[in-house]
Parts: structure tokens; sequence; C-alpha cells
């Protein structure tokens, strides 16, 4: 089978030729159709201290069960999160992080729509969203902002508002219902909302944290970093929390299948729509790679082995 590796930090990414491997025992050997292009992942290639495999988001077919397996079979549509190599045409998945595709989507959908989607959900949820507060999403155009946006609406959220780098996401993010965009050189960022759904870290802490009114709650879900002086969070009560999907996918699976279980619902009802930047082959994971890096992706980036 292909695979994209690369051998020292930065790359460059090639394709090889290695044997498809065995799943291990409550492992499924998925045949990929679609593979999702993540911040977290181009990253590692950059980053990372020595190589490390590229995982993510997979959608595909079940081509074989390992032992123990109980929910999946061969034949099964699947998509899930694969922390092994799964830039490949086959990928192993362990079964707790395996979500079955329903009928009327594709692979590409499901890899839009499920990890990405988690992480909105997730997010709005440490975010304490009641109906009718304001939301403010940074990285609003990306994969997993755009989809944030829409599940805020869907929530019940009375003011939705994205924070992008330019005009074009801003056109963009209105498109998926978002009342307004600001930039984020923007010398004010409006009016104070209740939440803030920051995606991007670094230097644009300091802005998100002044756009949350008194009692607002950010939450943080990226891998960027930042620092926040304790003196702006006294000063309007506000709050700071941290979210990462892996730890609920882990040891609340109940409330992952819960979220999965809504956003299949709201795809199915038309009132989640994920959107697809575009498809590269495998032999174009570097190309793919370089959207993210410039970040000009207008929802999912996707591999297609």
């Amino acid at each position: 089978m292909r695979r994209v590796r690369y051998e020292s930090t930065g790359g460059p990414l090639f394709v090889e030729e290695v044997p498809v491997p065995a799943p291990g025992p409550g492992e499924l050997l998925v045949r990929c159709a679609a593979v999702g292009v993540t911040l977290p992942v181009v990253r590692k290639v950059t980053e990372a201290a020595k190589p490390v495999p590229l995982g993510g988001e997979i959608a595909g077919e079940v081509a074989a069960a390992g032992e123990g397996v109980t929910r999946f079979r061969a034949g099964d549509r699947v998509t899930g999160l694969c922390f092994g190599h799964g830039y490949a045409e086959y990928a192993l998945l362990h079964e707790a992080m395996a979500s079955p595709v329903p009928e009327g989507a594709d692979a590409v959908t499901a890899v839009a729509l499920v990890r990405g989607g988690l992480v909105a959900s997730g997010a709005l949820e440490a975010a304490r969203l009641a109906p009718g507060e304001s939301v403010l999403v940074t990285a609003a155009a990306s994969g997993v902002g755009h989809l944030a946006v829409q599940l805020a609406r869907a929530r019940g959220a009375g003011r939705v508002l994205g924070a992008v780098s330019g005009r074009t996401k801003a056109d963009f993010v209105r498109s998926l219902g978002a009342d307004d965009c600001v930039r984020y050189d923007d010398e004010s960022w409006g009016d104070p909302v209740d939440c803030v759904l920051d995606a991007v870290g670094g230097d644009l802490l300091t802005p998100a944290l002044a756009a949350l009114a008194p009692h607002g709650r950010l939450v943080a879900y990226s891998s960027g970093g930042g620092t926040i002086q304790a003196y702006d969070l006294l000063v309007g009560a506000k709050s700071v929390i941290g979210f990462q999907m892996a730890l609920i996918a882990r040891g609340r699976p109940e409330l992952y299948e819960g979220w999965r279980q809504e956003l299949w619902r709201l795809f199915a009802e038309g009132a989640l729509k994920p959107a697809v930047h575009g498809e590269f082959a495998l032999e174009d994971a570097a190309a793919a790679h370089e959207v993210i890096t410039g970040r000009a992706n207008l929802g999912k980036v996707v591999l297609r082995p």
C-alpha cells in the first residue's frame, strides 16, 4: 500500500510502498477513502523533534477487524481519529475512536463533519452557551471553526460572530449564518460577547479575552499556546477553559456518542453543512499542508488515497 512519510523535521513529505498492516486487539483495519488534514498534524511535521506518524481523521470501509472488536465488521463504513499512520491507503483505527457513517453520507463528508464537529460541540459545551447568548469564534473559516459557527446558531445563540484574517474568509463565514465578522487586526472587535471559542492562541489571546463581556467565558482548544495575565481575568470576572477532545473520547464516551448523533441529525436536517476547501491525492500531501500553513482554507482540506 502507499502511505505518506517524512524523515526529518520540516519534511519533505514523500509516498512510500509498505505492507498493509494487520489489526491488533481492539483495532480496525480501514481502507481509507478520505483523510482530513489538520493544523496539529501539519505542526508535527515542522515542529516535532523527530519524525512521527501522520495520523488524524480518516473515513472509509472496514477491511478487517482485530480480536475483541464487537461493534464493527468487514464492510462497515466508519470514520474516526487514527493515532498511527493515517495518510495512507489503509490505516489502523481503534474501535473506541470509530463511529459509523450513516447512509446518504460519503467519506469526504464524514471526515469534514465528525471530528471537527465533535471539537466544536465540545468547545460549545465547555463554554456553557445558553440560549440567547452571544458567541465569537476565532479561525471561523477553518475545519472546526466553520462548524462551530453553524452549531452555535443551531444551539440557540442569539448572536454569532466570526474572527478571521481576511475579507474572503469573512464573506464565507457570513454565508454560513454568522451575523458579522471581525478581522484580527481590527482595533475593536465590536460589542462584548458572552463566549469566545479560540482556536488560534498566541498573541490573539489578548484581543480574544478583551472581546468578552463581564462574566464571559473563553474556551481555548488550540495548540498555539499563549499567555494570559491574571489581572485581565479578575477585572471582568472572566473565565478561561481548556478543552481537549481526546480526554472526552477516552473518558466520557457517552458524551462523545451523544454529540456525534447530534451532528448527523443536524446534517440530515440541513442545519449543518460541512464545507470542503479542496481534495488532494496522497502524492500532493505537501500542497495540502501548504494550504493549512498559509491559513488559506475555507472549510476542510482532504486527502483522497
